[in-house]
């Protein structure tokens, strides 16, 4: 292990912005994201709820094109923003609705976020759209009004989905609200209706929940609910993984994937004296979630979502500003999960905790376990584990069938492969981290030597 510093850094492809899809759908065994080509998409967002609310088009230039060049796919943001979208206007003086009527758009705010969208479009981006924050239909908390009904819901999610037919857009419906009644469940149905009537085909629609909660809890088996999304929360014991198991084995069988967990630079658990969530805590509900089975991963930061900049009400202790906080360290090493997964087989790979023979007892070191076998053969062609904390585990690596394997530790702080070069495969294989190197977190990476 001492000799890995000696060894050549093997760095992944290096990813680059493309050209939008502009048809997304769920894949034939229903677990990945996939192009009209067929093409495995892998859905990296980040949370920009205020983007249309708060920011002029430079500064939402400006924020795109970082974005962009960090490798992120989607932009999960806001039609109807949670701080007081309805009665505050946005950066060009626009309120969104006419008399807070739903059925009644107004037309300048929209040709704002249009343009905003086209942005998204030339730079590779997704634009996940909430086409309302969820106290506009369920005032639990927040400044509200209660604006939707069911009929009005349905005309509005009509009016969405023909204006941006054609375009790259992912319906999230909900908002952080929990649906407590049959009134609740009424307006999300009737909008998602609205929506894939105004389309005219079969948008990606989701739905996302409020904090420990899931999609699935309420819309499973919804025709209209494409795939599952959860929202871990902003804590650090949120074990997120065990939300991503509890949807992929759901059926009917729907993709998933963590569309809220911790923030980078959110204060633990809401109480700053707890500290804040940092890049490690990023990092790891990241790969925690992609490695038990999501079809990708949300990051968000505290500053970001929010934009905060001085001159405005901070949100729980923000602790800069959002253009500082644009090149946080989580923020940069989220596209090195992305070329990882997307230098392996997307359609076959599967959570494989089988895998894992012995391994720590603490939740919190927890290590997620994936590989592209077909359960019960040996025929994968990798298998990976993350390892959130230093710790030794022994694997089967009966499924990878060749005599020798070939070790790697993929560093997600930077992207590069510790090769550790090739040993014999007897079935198992005992092993740890190179802590020598980093105390934190690696990925193990085993393949077949050739």
């Amino acid at each position: 292990m001492r000799n890995l510093l000696a060894l050549a850094l093997l760095a992944l492809p290096a990813l680059h912005p493309a050209a939008t899809p502009r048809a997304l759908t769920v894949s034939a065994n229903g677990r990945c994201l996939t192009d009209s080509d067929g093409k495995p998409f892998f859905y990296l967002a980040d949370t920009a709820w205020e983007l249309f609310h708060r920011l002029n088009e430079a500064d939402a230039e400006h924020y795109l094109t970082k974005r962009a060049e960090q490798g992120f796919t989607v932009i999960q943001c806001v039609l109807l923003a949670e701080f007081d979208g309805l009665r505050v206007p946005n950066a060009n003086g626009d309120l969104p609705l006419l008399n807070n009527d739903p059925a009644q758009p107004n037309e300048p705010y929209f040709r704002h976020v249009d343009r905003i969208i086209t942005r998204m479009q030339q730079k590779g981006l997704v634009a996940g759209l909430l086409p309302t924050w969820g106290d506009k239909w369920n005032q639990a908390w927040g400044k509200g009004p209660v604006v939707f009904t069911p009929q009005n819901a349905r005309a509005y999610g009509e009016f969405l989905g023909r204006r941006y037919r054609g375009r790259p857009v992912i319906w999230i419906l909900g908002g952080d609200r929990p649906v407590k009644d049959d009134s609740h469940r009424a307006i999300i149905s009737g909008m998602a209706d609205g929506l894939r009537a105004g389309d005219g085909g079969s948008p990606l629609i989701t739905f996302h929940p409020c904090g420990q909660q899931q999609s699935s809890q309420y819309f499973h088996d919804a025709p209209w609910l494409s795939f599952n999304m959860s929202q871990t929360g902003h804590a650090r014991n949120a074990k997120n993984f065990e939300f991503i198991a509890r949807d992929y084995a759901r059926t009917p069988v729907k993709p998933c994937l963590d569309g809220e967990p911790g923030y980078e630079d959110h204060p633990n658990g809401f109480k700053s004296e707890n500290g804040w969530l940092g890049p490690h805590d990023a990092r790891r509900s990241a790969y925690w979630a992609v490695f038990s089975g999501a079809c990708g991963h949300t990051y968000g930061c505290h500053a970001v979502w929010q934009f905060w900049e001085p001159g405005r009400t901070p949100i729980n202790f923000p602790l800069t500003s959002w253009r500082e906080a644009l090149d946080l360290p989580g923020a940069n090493q989220m596209r090195h999960l992305r070329a990882l997964l997307e230098s392996k087989p997307a359609l076959t790979r599967i959570p494989d905790q089988a895998l894992l023979r012995q391994g720590p007892k603490e939740e919190w070191k927890h290590i997620a376990v994936t590989s592209d076998r077909t359960p019960g053969r040996q025929d994968a062609t990798f298998i990976m584990a993350y390892f959130p904390h230093h710790a030794e585990a022994r694997f089967d690596t009966s499924p990878l069938a060749a005599p020798m394997l070939r070790v790697g530790w993929f560093d997600p702080r930077t992207g590069a492969t510790h090769d550790q070069g090739a040993r014999a495969n007897t079935g198992e294989l005992q092993i740890a981290p190179p802590a020598e190197i980093h105390p934190l977190d690696w990925v193990l990476v085993l393949t077949v030597a050739q």
